[in-house]
């Protein structure tokens, strides 16, 4: 709202003073050497190191050599396309940014190179057994998504995870695969028990995975009302820990699964009930993003011994379901920091099929069809979402004015300090600029200083920073008291986008994605700044961003460009007198988020009732690509219904306001007329912003 009041006011100024660009011919083509050498000194190479691309993009993103962000939806199989093109020619069909563009390939290419490295580890160590993936259906509920999983992994028999009973309903109706896993989780009421038993008479491997001790006796009722003998699983608590933000889902502690005794507690109620051979499953999770391949294979060890001893006390055991887990390198270092993992997909099956044979050998035991519900490693890397900028604030950068000898006192000491600034002095002159911006303050408190002087004072205390940032740039240590300077002296770029709906563990749980911009890549990123949405929120904003060695407070970005459509705008005027800059000032410049196909959509929430995005979803052909689906992203009057606002009474209310200022002679009827169409318009339009 702040940001659409300034806009407005700026451009108001702007149109009045009607201003013009004063550059001389011989001063464009000066800057004109200076951008084309400064564009040679920076190359495609430098923007995939510092974006880190190839570390966490690759098979699928890279760079070309028009600095666009190139998408291979079918990995190493060949096939590209420009995502800078793709987004304009979206933008042409009227659908606008911000867009999440689902790439349907990846969700094949993923799925097929789970189960590959897994046919892998089963030939490599002669395993007795299948592989048989599951998708948990939480990390993304969307319908077409969900349907192209079972379609892409039909060949493979790979079915789906339900963790409650309207995840069950989607299951049972879209998984039309014979022999595919339907893998009951969460918490369950007679009702879920029973569709997930009924399920069996329509060909359905619905396994019912025991997550509380009292669903046993549900299980047991509901076999014997229905006359269908149910399949069975236990979840266990492993004793195991996990790593990073999901450590906290194993332990005796955990929110789900069971204990040793209550283990034992339910073979026995089974066996009472005469159906221990429904008991066919062992299941343990021990947390999503697990980062450390040691981690996974203490808790594959453990599992496993669990397994056969039950398999030894009686029960049908046949599956060995390993969870969720493997994790997704967002940052590209392939450490076991919690945004990366130090193995890949094929270290994973390895270890798995190693471990569980071994336990299986050891006691004779047929080994079992290895299951995994690997949701974020398959659907992460499907969907980008792109967003533009709107505008940029920035701190003051014209050259602070010259002070004279009988202005304030405060005036010349800063001034002083200004121009004293040098290479042995600068921590001196730091602290210096900033005491005496503080007494200003108070001066001009106590009103002691005049307005026009407090302006002179910020101008010079901002040229102060900005000559010790540009000391710091060639220096190899920075003093400890001068680490946040890059953080004040940082720009805050304003995107079309709510952090709240599209990106919400980046607001929540301090999630890392890696976001970059998808054009201007040959071009050095010489602005670094933190992202703010359109929220109203302190909250709504993307400050943490990957890095090689840690997390990075701040995103190099390029400035933005002034269109040619203002060039009746001075732009030095534009960039140093305002603060929030004007939308239609500027050229188009994209950002997108990477990784963010799992939870993000589902999570996100209507914080100030911005609403879901636009949706495309985008099938690689032969010449090129074409769009399959296009999901339209909330209006406001879809936004509004979700919290009980009827459109049509809101614009009868209006329309009463406008009649009752028309009788006391308020409004014109031109006037009124022009807030209805508005409002209408409004109502039926897109939740974010159009240039």
């Amino acid at each position: 709202m702040d940001l659409h009041s300034t806009i407005n006011q700026n451009c108001s100024e702007i149109s009045n003073k009607k201003l013009s660009i004063n550059t001389s011919q011989t001063e464009q083509t000066e800057i004109s050497h200076i951008n084309s050498e400064e564009k040679k000194l920076w190359r495609i190479e430098d923007s995939e190191k510092l974006y880190r691309i190839l570390g966490w993009g690759s098979p699928y993103f890279s760079i070309n050599s028009a600095g666009h962000i190139t998408v291979s939806p079918k990995g190493d199989l060949g096939g590209s396309l420009d995502l800078y093109e793709l987004v304009e020619s979206i933008k042409q069909r009227n659908i606008g940014l911000p867009l999440i563009i689902r790439f349907s390939d990846i969700i094949e290419d993923r799925i097929e190179r789970l189960n590959a490295c897994f046919s892998k580890a089963i030939a490599r160590y002669k395993y007795k057994n299948i592989y048989r993936g599951v998708f948990p259906v939480k990390c993304n509920q969307n319908s077409q998504l969900i349907k192209e999983i079972v379609k892409f992994g039909k060949p493979h028999k790979f079915g789906l995870e339900a963790g409650s009973k309207p995840e069950l309903l989607i299951a049972i109706a879209t998984l039309k695969t014979t022999d595919a896993l339907i893998i009951c989780n969460g918490y369950k009421d007679r009702e879920y028990i029973e569709t997930a038993m009924l399920a069996q008479r329509l060909g359905k491997t619905a396994i019912i995975a025991i997550e509380q001790i009292e669903e046993v006796q549900l299980v047991i009722e509901a076999s014997q009302k229905l006359n269908i003998k149910p399949l069975v699983g236990v979840r266990i608590k492993l004793s195991t820990k996990g790593i990073g933000r999901w450590a906290g889902t194993t332990g005796d502690r955990a929110k789900f699964g069971l204990n040793i005794p209550e283990i034992i507690q339910v073979v026995n109620q089974l066996k009472i009930a005469g159906i221990l051979d429904s008991l066919q499953l062992l299941h343990f999770h021990i947390g999503s993003q697990i980062s450390s391949i040691s981690v996974i294979k203490d808790a594959i060890r453990e599992a496993s011994q669990i397994y056969v001893e039950l398999a030894q006390l009686g029960a049908n055991m046949k599956y060995l379901d390993v969870g969720g887990g493997l994790a997704v390198d967002y940052d590209g270092s392939k450490t076991n920091f919690y945004a990366s993992k130090n193995y890949d997909m094929q270290n994973y099956a390895n270890d798995i099929v190693a471990e569980v044979k071994e336990a299986c050998e050891e006691k004779n035991i047929l080994p079992p069809i290895l299951v995994s519900e690997s949701g974020r490693s398959v659907v992460s890397h499907q969907s980008v979402l792109v967003f533009d900028v709107l505008g940029v604030s920035q701190v003051p950068k014209a050259e602070p004015p010259v002070i004279s000898k009988d202005e304030h006192l405060i005036l010349q000491n800063l001034y002083e300090t200004y121009q004293s600034i040098k290479k042995n002095n600068f921590q001196e002159a730091y602290h210096d600029a900033i005491q005496f911006k503080e007494e200003s303050i108070s001066l001009f408190n106590f009103g002691y200083l005049s307005i026009s002087d407090r302006a002179k004072v910020e101008q010079l205390y901002w040229g102060c920073f900005r000559k010790i940032q540009e000391i710091l740039k060639d220096s190899e240590y920075v003093p400890d008291d001068l680490e946040e300077l890059e953080k004040i002296m940082a720009s805050i770029y304003y995107i079309n986008l709510s952090v709240f709906q599209s990106a919400p563990d980046s607001w929540a749980i301090n999630q890392l994605f890696p976001i970059m911009p998808i054009h201007r890549l040959d071009e050095q990123p010489t602005e670094r700044a933190i992202l703010a949405d359109l929220t109203c929120d302190s909250d709504g904003k993307i400050d943490q961003f990957i890095d090689l060695r840690d997390v990075k407070s701040l995103l190099e970005l390029h400035p933005l460009k002034v269109s040619n459509k203002s060039s009746e705008y001075s732009v030095s005027q534009t960039l140093e007198n305002s603060h929030t800059e004007i939308p239609s000032v500027f050229e188009p410049y994209y950002l997108a988020m990477f990784l963010g196909g799992a939870y993000q959509e589902i999570m996100g929430n209507l914080h100030n009732l911005f609403g879901d995005v636009n949706v495309v979803h985008i099938k690689l052909t032969p010449s090129g690509y074409k769009i399959e689906h296009v999901v339209k992203g909330d209006t406001m009057t879809e936004v509004l219904n979700y919290v009980q606002y009827n459109s049509d009474a809101l614009v009868e209310s209006i329309r009463c306001q406008t009649e009752q200022a028309l009788q006391e002679e308020k409004i014109t009827i031109k006037e009124s007329r022009m807030l209805l169409q508005n409002y209408e318009r409004s109502l039926s339009s897109y939740t974010y912003l159009s240039n």
